[in-house]
């Protein structure tokens, strides 16, 4: 269905390996990916190798399709993150994830990793990895506590 097939661009990847943007967040063919945050200061980039790799466009917040991943994109001024966080794990499915994209240091609206280390533990969350999402992005992953007698 996308008419942008073929194009190439300089990239050494497609969009889809380990060692592409998608490919180190964990993102494949048929996830289904919510997008909270959008803006226009966004990776472009990020996000077509992201929908690239699912087969499909990413979900906006207001989606109610259950998700595999959730790609938050948060500035310093983007209000609470840690009802941010709550919101994300609405349409999470049991084994989802969560990144919290946010500017890397030193440019606009870079967030302390501390700030999202303090508020994954208040949203239900846990820390496990953190990554260079692109040039301009820093990615924080969260997943849920894995539980035994989860009802």
């Amino acid at each position: 269905m996308s008419s942008s097939a073929g194009g190439g661009g300089t990239s050494t990847s497609t969009g889809t390996g380990p060692r592409s943007a998608a490919g180190r967040l964990g993102i494949s063919d048929g996830m289904v990916v919510m997008e909270i945050g959008y803006d226009e200061d966004v990776d472009e980039e990020l996000r077509s190798q992201v929908a690239q790799a699912t087969g499909a466009d990413l979900v906006g917040e207001d989606s109610d399709e259950v998700v595999d991943a959730v790609l938050i994109w948060y500035r310093a001024d983007d209000g609470d993150l840690v009802d941010i966080l709550v919101d994300a794990l609405g349409p999470l499915a049991d084994n989802g994830v969560v990144w919290v994209l946010t500017p890397k240091q030193g440019r606009d609206g870079h967030v302390a990793a501390g700030d999202i280390s303090e508020a994954a533990p208040t949203a239900g969350l846990m820390q496990t990895s953190s990554i260079s999402a692109s040039r301009d992005w820093s990615g924080v992953r969260l997943v849920p506590p894995r539980t035994s007698g989860r009802r």
